[in-house]
């Protein structure tokens, strides 16, 4: 098939492309590079079913073109900074719901059927169930981000009841794995190799997180490619919790460093901050789909990939 990948040289869509690739696909990667790293698809570069295009999604007319003669999107490209996006209010609207809508809107006038999307478990904001089905009630949202995925949400379901797409959405709980770059493993892990000796925590460490390895996440959007269904909506994760301070432990054994904690900011750390995201994977689970990673496989796996690939440790301006 021909599939276009929004941020495919991002994390979680390189290792998707690459997947896709290894199956036969032609795939186009729509990137602006702002924070994707041609890296992760540097060995991959001159395959002859790949082709990497400088698109900004935010221009109407850049996305149009780039998706002519496309079959599937799968629609990854976002800012996912939750942490600062008090810095930067107009990011999260122009990268998660400007862009996904110039993205249903050049997939309406090429005729491209069919999207999948990758929102997040932050839509729920600070829910009363946990574990967190797809039918819960949404309350108030805590984030901008999470805001500007559900109104994604949105968008992609009323162009579904408009007969122009199909899709499924996709809500994530915090992905790890090779190529990773952005998030707390990848914080820490640069904190520590500057200063063994001390590491600075956002909150009092027993903030509660599912994580997914990135393979197994890759294996759930595989699955969706030719879905007949108009419109799917699952959660991904796994069935466990970890706290901050688990993380810090497996990431500070492997790196063989004993740091002292400094926390600040409370039991939130940041405004946005969920203190506890974990979803119920039932749904997708009865689909014969099945997480083979544990988390604390997936932070030691990814603490390993970034001492190994410290490149990724520079920061991008």
């Amino acid at each position: 098939m021909r599939v276009a990948v929004t941020g495919g040289v991002g994390f979680i869509g390189s290792n998707l492309v690459l997947r896709l690739l290894a199956d036969g696909h032609s795939v186009t990667v729509l990137d602006n590079f702002s924070t994707g790293r041609i890296e992760n698809l540097a060995e991959h570069a001159t395959h002859p079913h790949l082709k990497i295009v400088r698109c900004d999604l935010t221009n109407s007319n850049d996305t149009s073109q780039a998706l002519a003669d496309t079959e599937v999107v799968y629609h990854l490209a976002a800012n996912a900074d939750v942490k600062d996006g008090w810095k930067h209010p107009r990011k999260d609207h122009e990268q998660n719901i400007v862009a996904t809508h110039n993205v249903l809107e050049a997939m309406r006038l090429n005729g491209v059927p069919r999207i999948v999307f990758s929102s997040t478990g932050s839509v729920y904001g600070v829910t009363e169930v946990v574990p967190t089905p797809e039918n819960a009630p949404f309350p108030v949202q805590t984030s901008l981000y999470g805001a500007s995925k559900l109104a994604a949400e949105g968008l992609i379901q009323a162009y579904v009841e408009g007969g122009v797409v199909t899709a499924t959405i996709f809500r994530f709980v915090s992905i790890l794995g090779p190529r990773y770059s952005h998030g707390h493993v990848v914080d820490f892990v640069r904190q520590l190799l500057d200063d063994p000796s001390q590491l600075a925590v956002l909150g009092d460490g027993s903030q509660t997180k599912s994580y997914l390895h990135v393979d197994d996440c890759v294996d759930a959007l595989v699955r969706h490619l030719t879905v007949n269904d108009a419109l799917c909506i699952f959660n991904l994760g796994v069935d466990d919790t970890i706290t901050v301070r688990d993380s810090i432990g497996w990431i500070t054994a492997e790196m063989g460093v004993s740091p002292a904690l400094n926390f600040a900011g409370g039991h939130q750390g940041w405004i946005g901050d969920n203190p506890l995201i974990h979803l119920d994977i039932s749904a997708m689970r009865n689909t014969g789909w099945e997480p083979r990673h544990s988390i604390k496989d997936s932070v030691i796996e990814t603490t390993r990939w970034i001492l190994a690939n410290r490149w990724v440790l520079e920061r991008k301006h």
